[in-house]
């Protein structure tokens, strides 16, 4: 293999050893401690390397990569399953050698790895989606506890947490057991309504061991969700941060403030004054809660994940393949072998997955081509689908300031069902038959091409 960069080396990461290794050089090995990090540095700059390599292994990557950032380094980091060795024995030692050959020789393709501020965001945003993720499991821990002493509040509200089940149940915790008592807690809306079926659900058998689990469960719901506002004000602080950076965007590229788009309160959605304006204006005046399915918090989870700035991917062809939401095709000696989309676990594809899954009831464009598919080939595929149809959106609008406008399910069944009369003219035509239209008896002919 001719080589390209002499400049280049490889670095096997591990959770006590990195093995380093330059071109046509010895292979050194270095602990992973703060000043052996250091150590890689200098050793790295001592040598003239300009650029390096190495895999993306676990969390273990991240100190070497910031050390090596902020020195300058041109920080190559791929993805495991793209560097597989040569047959033979496997050792880390040659798995470093191997990185810096194929970089060399420029086989390498870089990861997607967002700027600084941006991976402060993501970090503080995926420990918020832990706590929600721990403090629901308190939830269940309540519901389980009144369900063993028979006290079926989580059935007739249909929140658990919300503020007249939060009511009842830290009244329960204080010491009331009078139904006639706790009922008066709730919502005046739920008393219209549901008085005399909550009256029944709060009567139970009250034994001390499920009142101490309720009570724990509340105390550690309560903990998370302190754990929770504390990292919405530094999300706060790091959107600010990410705002100033970005400047105020041209007047009327976006609707913001009070014009912004009315869409569902999502019941985890961080308490961040001016979200929407900050996240207009870090996307360049560009909104993307106007997009099917998206909300601010789930724009918020976006960009934490993929950033700002789409020229990191060439095309949005480039961006679906990175999302693993476009199949990969597999073709030999000209036939199509196996056209599947490949199993990830991308973070961003989520976000879009369970923005897709939130179309299939709405009156929308994407809404109406995802029941289509879902009816055709199974819900998994038109998920996918979908949510490759809103990532290719999400791109458009942040790299050419896409300014979407809805046409309505209506809009894409006339259009969809046109394709198909098409289609049908050409076939019959073909066949040498005629189409006719059986309410008003016209024939739909066309010209065979």
């Amino acid at each position: 293999m001719r080589c390209i960069n002499p400049h280049a080396a490889g670095i096997d990461v591990g959770s006590e050893k990195l093995f380093v290794a330059v071109v046509d050089g010895p292979v050194k090995v270095f602990e992973t401690f703060t000043e052996s990090h250091e150590k890689v540095r200098d050793y790295l700059l001592s040598e003239a390397v300009t650029t390096v390599a190495m895999e993306a292994t676990g969390v273990y990557w991240l100190a070497l990569y910031e050390v090596l950032e902020a020195a300058g380094l041109e920080v190559c980091v791929v993805n495991g399953a793209h560097v597989k060795s040569v047959s033979g024995r496997k050792s880390d030692a040659q798995d470093c050698q191997w990185l810096a050959e194929l970089h060399s020789c420029g086989l390498l393709r870089n990861g997607f790895v967002p700027d600084e501020t941006i991976r402060c965001l993501r970090d503080y945003q995926r420990l918020r989606q832990d706590h929600v993720t721990m403090a629901s499991a308190h939830i269940q821990h309540m519901q389980k506890a009144l369900e063993r002493m028979n006290v079926k509040i989580h059935i007739v509200l249909s929140n658990l947490t919300g503020a007249s089940g939060l009511r009842l149940v830290r009244a329960i915790v204080q010491g009331e057991r009078d139904p006639e008592v706790l009922v008066e807690l709730c919502d005046p809306q739920i008393l219209r309504y549901k008085r005399e079926r909550m009256r029944k659900a709060l009567r139970g058998n009250w034994r001390q061991e499920h009142l101490f689990a309720l009570r724990q469960a509340l105390e550690g719901w309560e903990f998370y969700q302190r754990q929770i506002r504390d990292c919405d004000t530094h999300i706060e602080e790091v959107l600010r941060e990410l705002a100033a950076q970005a400047g105020t965007p041209p007047d009327g590229t976006a609707p913001m403030g009070e014009n912004a788009p009315s869409k569902r309160i999502h019941h985890n959605a961080p308490e961040i004054k001016d979200l929407h304006r900050l996240l207009v204006q870090i996307n360049g005046g560009n909104d993307l809660s106007t997009l099917p399915g998206l909300t601010d918090y789930s724009v918020l989870q976006l960009a934490a994940e993929i950033g700002t700035d789409m020229t990191r991917w060439a095309t949005e062809k480039h961006f679906t393949s990175w999302l693993t939401l476009a199949p990969k095709n597999k073709i030999s000696g000209g036939r199509l072998l196996s056209s599947r989309t490949p199993p990830a676990a991308n973070r961003a594809a989520a976000i879009l997955r369970m923005a897709a899954m939130s179309l299939g009831r709405t009156e929308t464009a994407l809404g109406a081509f995802y029941r289509r598919l879902a009816f055709r080939v199974g819900k998994a595929k038109a998920i996918t689908a979908t949510a490759r149809k809103l990532a290719i959106l999400v791109y458009r609008t942040l790299r050419d300031g896409l300014v979407y406008r809805d046409p309505g399910a209506a809009a894409y069944d006339a259009q969809h069902r046109e394709r198909v009369v098409r289609r049908l003219r050409q076939r019959a035509a073909n066949l040498g038959f005629v189409l006719v239209d059986r309410g008003t008896g016209e024939r739909l002919e066309t010209a065979v091409s």
